[in-house]
């Protein structure tokens, strides 16, 4: 048995919470209830489809000689699914940002509108009802919903300055599903496949093959977790890791649920198919830095 003792007014561990981490068996649980309760992920195969290709070249200068993959990584995806409430919203969010970390983020009224219209949308949804229950039973959240979203928007959308910058320029939501370039050349977060996809539609992402470890399993097009190799707005990401065909509130809840209950760690779950490590960084313990899944094996059927 252990308490965690919150901050009443901004509900944040303490550095000795930190060392309280809940245990993977029962976060493994709860992220096989977001799982399964996912009803707006899509099928593999049939509401998309990908093309692996080769495997990823290593961190190369990019030229056609290291590309791993002469086609796109998508090769169909029903866009019937971008008409849902939420996907909608999330998509809206897309353009609200200034890629280049160092170059100071500007949120309009009609921004912060849409950021509060994302938050209205998947907070009616099963994943994160389920999340804000779990999180107000570990006393990490505030009841009521108007605290939690304000909870929410703190970790995802206040702004903060990244390394090498003297004013705000990034957020969570912003390095995590939108993407960000440093010094041109390094494409660092751009951890979903919506914006992924949107982006190699638009001719803006080239996708350079898939990544593997020694370690780690050959990846599958029928999985949902893939390790993979890019290029964007002139820069590169070496290596990224991410989820493909999950709904925007299945990966708002699960990110969300490791940041507040193990902050700064490689949090081990184990759901459906999968046994992954959620990599979780924190911002001043106040802001996600950066949060994205490694897969470590696939389960045997």
């Amino acid at each position: 048995m252990y308490y965690l003792i919150t901050n009443k007014k901004h509900f944040f561990l303490t550095q000795q919470e930190h060392k309280m981490i809940e245990g993977d068996h029962e976060l493994s649980a709860m992220v096989q209830q977001l799982w399964d309760n996912d009803v707006n992920r899509l099928k593999p195969g049939k509401d998309y489809r990908i093309s692996l290709q080769g495997k990823a070249k290593g961190a190369m200068p990019m030229n056609d000689d290291n590309d791993g993959a002469a086609s796109p990584l998508f090769t169909f995806v029903d866009e019937s699914i971008f008409k849902k409430e939420t996907f909608l919203a999330f998509i809206s969010l897309l353009d609200n940002y200034e890629s280049d970390t160092g170059e100071p983020e500007v949120v309009t009224p009609e921004e912060e509108a849409e950021n509060h219209k994302f938050l209205d949308s998947i907070i009616q949804m099963p994943t994160m009802k389920i999340v804000h229950q779990y999180l107000v039973e570990k006393n990490i959240s505030p009841q009521d919903i108007t605290g939690f979203k304000e909870q929410l928007y703190r970790i995802w959308f206040e702004l903060y300055a990244r390394r090498g910058s003297s004013r705000p320029d990034s957020c969570g939501f912003e390095h995590v599903f939108v993407g960000e370039t440093r010094g041109g050349r390094t494409v660092i977060g751009f951890h979903n496949w919506i914006q992924l996809y949107l982006q190699e539609k638009l001719g803006h992402v080239d996708y350079k093959g898939y990544s593997v470890n020694p370690n780690s399993p050959e990846p599958d097009q029928n999985k949902h977790v893939l390790a993979l190799q890019f290029s964007w707005k002139n820069g590169i990401k070496p290596k990224g890791s991410i989820f493909i065909g999950v709904s925007p509130e299945f990966e708002f809840a699960l990110y969300t649920l490791c940041f507040l209950t193990s902050p700064n760690e490689r949090v081990k779950v184990s759901f459906s198919l999968y046994d992954l490590e959620i990599v979780c960084h924190h911002y001043n313990q106040k802001h996600i830095g950066t949060t994205y899944p490694v897969l470590v094996r696939y389960h045997s059927i």
